[in-house]
């Protein structure tokens, strides 16, 4: 498997469910993953003023990096009618929850070609999932530079 050992533990295992799934099976589980999105929590519900926006993608999706110790969180608006797209926001939430922005950074920028989603989506609604993905890796480059930061004013 080429991103083995590339991907967080828990992005690794969803790869392997898309993998043993086929046809329309890999469709229906990406859109069990838009249903099961995470709401916002209260302390975000509308303010997406607060949230970034990912203006590359078409679909209005707005995401909110938490970082918890070190471990990041990412928190996804995405509008019920584009499952699609929510299901890529919410299957990338659940895989890199917890993970350190190193290992986000990480990722290979296509680990989605392993899923097999070429063989029932358009290669247009599949540069949503590569777009999502190089946005929270910029937010994720954005709270390593943060850390860094803090570190030298915490020594300073």
């Amino acid at each position: 498997m080429a991103t083995a050992g590339a991907l967080p533990e828990r992005l690794q295992e969803i790869v392997n469910d898309f993998e043993l799934a086929e046809g329309s099976e890999k469709l229906e589980l990406l859109l069990e993953y838009a249903r099961q999105l995470p709401p916002l929590p209260d302390w975000l519900q509308g303010k997406r003023d607060a949230m970034d926006q990912v203006h590359e993608c078409m679909t209005p999706v707005f995401v909110f990096a938490e970082n918890r110790a070190g471990k990041l969180e990412f928190h996804f608006d995405v509008p019920p009618e584009s499952p699609t797209v929510r299901g890529y926001a919410a299957l990338l939430e659940e895989g890199v929850r917890g993970t350190t922005p190193e290992e986000i950074l990480r990722i290979p920028g296509d680990f989605y070609q392993e899923m097999g989603l070429q063989d029932v989506l358009s290669p247009r609604r599949l540069q949503g999932v590569h777009t999502i993905l190089a946005y929270i890796k910029r937010l994720a480059a954005k709270e390593l530079d943060n850390g860094v930061a803090q570190a030298q004013v915490n020594l300073g």
